[in-house]
């Protein structure tokens, strides 16, 4: 009676330990899953804003972009994320609203140029998974920038010029 007790007792523990390693198992699927999942997604919002705001500009002026979208995802004055930094919409004081990249108002749905498609890939995922940060952009912690041709009228401190973008720091006069 003994022996069959503990073979009964050795088996019940056996059956609870392996049900609770699948269920660990599949529960570590399912948010390793989710995890990739959005990573996957900033990585797609931050390739897009690359790819809009300075797909024809230096590889510099690419990276330093990328730095400034990550730099406002990483201010508790911006949204947390990068695709809510990419897609955020304010108001304006006569009720407009004001996206902060022209190109999400712009209703852009395609990346027709696959060559700066594929480079603006490469930098998202160098940005996110690698140091490779503009290092003026980062040291500065530029918040915006504004094509050369565009004329602000903020009262910002200029920590660069690369390509045709003007970059700023600081956020107070806008």
């Amino acid at each position: 009676i003994f022996a069959l007790a503990a073979l009964v007792v050795t088996f019940a523990g056996y059956k609870t330990v392996t049900y609770k390693l699948t269920a660990l198992k599949q529960a570590q699927a399912e948010v390793s899953q989710v995890t990739a999942n959005m990573r996957q997604k900033q990585l797609d919002c931050l390739a897009r804003n690359i790819y809009h705001e300075a797909g024809y500009e230096p590889f510099e002026g690419k990276v330093a972009v990328a730095q400034v979208t990550i730099n406002r995802a990483n201010d508790p004055d911006f949204p947390n994320t990068i695709c809510e930094v990419v897609y955020q919409k304010t108001t304006s004081s006569l009720g407009q609203k004001i996206c902060q990249f022209t190109w999400t108002c712009n209703h852009v749905s395609a990346e027709k140029d696959e060559y700066l498609w594929e480079e603006a890939k490469y930098i998202a995922h160098k940005a996110l998974t690698q140091p490779i940060a503009h290092s003026i952009i980062k040291k500065t912690n530029a918040m915006f920038y504004h094509a050369d041709y565009v004329h602000p009228k903020w009262k910002l401190d200029k920590t660069a010029q690369i390509g045709r973008h003007i970059f700023y720091k600081e956020r107070d006069g806008i």
